[in-house]
């Protein structure tokens, strides 16, 4: 049996921004455009992003969200999403925590 894959977001607020660039100027039209390619790669293959080793990951993201693993998905244009992913025996669910530009990925990664 293969398990089913989604995609989800880590709050209502994230959901909400993302519906938001849809109908904003045309770089966020862009930016959910690069979004929505890396939501159908997550659903094919949840881990295709790049893993985050323990020691770099973000206080908040541990406390707002308990993350057990972390991963990072190299949109165009220099932006970042961040995921962590969580799974049982039925599903794997990759949940968007965020995404930024690099400047803010180097910001909150203390690069």
């Amino acid at each position: 049996m293969n398990k089913i894959i989604e995609v989800a977001f880590g709050n209502q607020n994230l959901k909400s921004a993302y519906f938001k660039l849809k109908e904003g100027k045309f770089e966020e039209k862009q930016l959910s455009e690069f979004i929505d390619r890396a939501i159908n790669d997550l659903k094919i293959n949840p881990f295709c992003g790049i893993k985050i080793p323990r020691r770099l990951w973000p206080k908040e993201y541990i406390q707002n969200y308990e993350i057990t693993n972390l991963w990072k998905y190299n949109l165009p244009n220099s932006w970042r999403l961040a995921y962590t992913i969580v799974s049982d025996e039925i599903k794997i669910v990759s949940i968007i925590l965020e995404w930024m530009t690099h400047k803010e990925y180097e910001r909150r990664f203390g690069f």
